[in-house]
């Protein structure tokens, strides 16, 4: 099918400009018609179609009210391209943003995954590390319930007494390490401790009292106190020469003995036994300085 002469470059068609006059147009006409005349081309089945199209254009470019008609086709036709061309150039910019913006939705959604799988697993760290806590914890109060069901010492007016000794240089204000809370801490692991004395006399020198001869005996058997500055324990009283009775017999006793009267004598008893051990020890602090 035949193009159209508005569908075709006529001033490609003839190889020159839009700008070209009537007369260069005529002379272009007449270098292609020699070229490509149907008389001097008989064995070429489209020169007779090439001459055609060349008349076609003369005829349309000669004529000034068709070349202006053309013209402002052919201006049209490059205003739509450049206009197809921008809204290419739109369309591959929006598509290129469209990419990004993708990219970086899905980059926040694996950065988003990682830190929530982060939380989760700090989560999972301190659900853990409670549990330990708790099952540290519910291990030392079951030693504490069992070191309270155990006998105490044969003798019920008296409580077990340890001597506590260690290092510490003269004029060290924190005593080698140990104060009253200090030993307190490390020693009720062992037990109920009704007293911790600390000697004001001689530094590194101290008296702790135990609820149980049990207790007593653990905490002289195990504790070795702080590592840089360890204790030395011995028995002050209290020190259990056979095995203790049980468990039921000693609570027999303790209800059988459990009015007001006998109740205040041990308790004033028990308070002159240490006021008399702080005074020996005391003594003992000024002999040996």
């Amino acid at each position: 099918m035949a193009k159209k002469l508005t569908d075709m470059d006529l001033y490609g068609l003839l190889g020159v400009e839009s700008t070209a006059s009537t007369k260069q147009i005529k002379k272009a006409f007449r270098q292609k018609a020699l070229t490509c005349h149907p008389d001097k081309n008989p064995d070429n089945p489209k020169a007779a179609e090439l001459f055609h199209q060349l008349s076609e254009a003369l005829e349309l470019l000669t004529d000034a009210a068709a070349r202006a008609s053309y013209d402002k086709i052919c201006t049209a036709k490059k205003q739509a391209e450049e206009r197809t061309k921008k809204l290419d150039s739109k369309r591959k910019k929006m598509k290129l943003d469209l990419e990004e913006r993708e990219r970086q939705a899905e980059l926040e959604k694996q950065n988003e995954m990682a830190s929530v799988r982060q939380q989760q697993e700090i989560i999972r760290l301190r659900e853990e590390g409670q549990r330990l806590l708790e099952e540290e914890q519910s291990r030392r109060e079951q030693m504490l319930k069992e070191s309270s069901r155990v006998e105490t010492s044969s003798d019920p007016n008296t409580t077990p007494k340890l001597k506590l000794k260690w290092k510490c240089k003269k004029g060290d204000e924190t005593n080698g390490g140990y104060s009253q809370d200090v030993l307190f801490r490390i020693l009720q692991k062992y037990g109920d401790v009704l007293h911790v004395i600390i000697s004001s006399h001689k530094r590194g020198s101290g008296l702790v009292e135990f609820a149980s001869v049990k207790a007593a005996e653990r905490a002289v058997q195990y504790e070795k106190g702080l590592t840089e500055n360890p204790l030395k324990i011995s028995w002050v009283s209290g020190k259990p020469e056979a095995a203790a009775p049980s468990f039921k017999s000693t609570q027999s006793t303790l209800v059988n003995e459990r009015d007001y009267e006998s109740l205040v004598l041990m308790k004033m008893r028990q308070a002159a036994e240490r006021q008399r051990l702080i005074e020996e020890m005391q003594k003992e602090d000024e002999e040996e300085s």
